[in-house]
């Protein structure tokens, strides 16, 4: 299993003060920051774009992991990845050529990453998923943040670890100090958390809440 790491999501802090929220949560110990994008279409909702992503970057001191809930990925990586991310993530279900935006997105100097809705078969992958660098499985439907985890999720991060052997296995939807242990055991060795983490009075005990979960 690669080393376990924490990416709280800025779609739970408070908007106000994005710059500060960053350095707090990486203060308290994240290893990443995550960054989830949603254009209206893809998702039902609008969040954030590369100016935003551009303007972030000089408050984050850890990697930033950028992920694309929109409909034409391809269209924006050189923006995104302009903008300071380091790894671009984007879902398969948006992609008609998948493997020419894993090539775009390593040819802008990111590591590319691949993404499966709950509703996805992990099969989905089996053709692109040597080229990736990381997968990140889904456990809520994407658009919102504060879902509940669905268990049947824990199946299928079993199945992707199988295929991906030792690259980073992300999961991203309901992460919390009960399903982490969960995600971490069928493989999961980066976990986003949003609400759990920007919701809890102590950023650094929720993460180390999350840390010690398969402990």
């Amino acid at each position: 299993m690669p080393e376990l790491k924490i990416a709280p999501s800025i779609l739970a802090s408070d908007f106000s003060r994005l710059g500060e929220e960053i350095k707090a949560v990486i203060d308290a110990g994240a290893d990443w920051i995550h960054v989830d994008v949603m254009d209206g279409h893809f998702t039902p909702n609008i969040t954030i774009g590369p100016p935003v992503v551009a303007a972030l970057r000089p408050h984050c001191s850890v990697p930033m992991d950028v992920h694309l809930m929109i409909s034409d990925p391809d269209a924006y990586i050189e923006d995104f990845a302009n903008a300071g991310a380091d790894i671009i993530s984007f879902h398969i279900e948006a992609a008609t050529h998948p493997h020419r935006v894993i090539s775009k997105i390593k040819d802008c100097g990111c590591k590319a990453g691949i993404v499966l809705n709950p509703g996805t078969s992990q099969d989905d992958i089996e053709f692109v998923i040597d080229a990736v660098d990381m997968v990140l499985v889904m456990t809520v439907n994407p658009g919102f943040g504060g879902q509940k985890f669905i268990p049947e999720m824990v199946r299928k991060i079993q199945y992707v670890r199988a295929m991906l052997g030792d690259r980073d296995l992300e999961v991203d939807g309901g992460i919390d100090g009960t399903t982490a242990q969960a995600v971490i055991e069928a493989g999961a060795n980066v976990l986003v958390a949003g609400s759990y983490i920007y919701g809890s009075d102590s950023y650094l005990d929720a993460i180390e809440s999350l840390r010690n979960a398969d402990r």
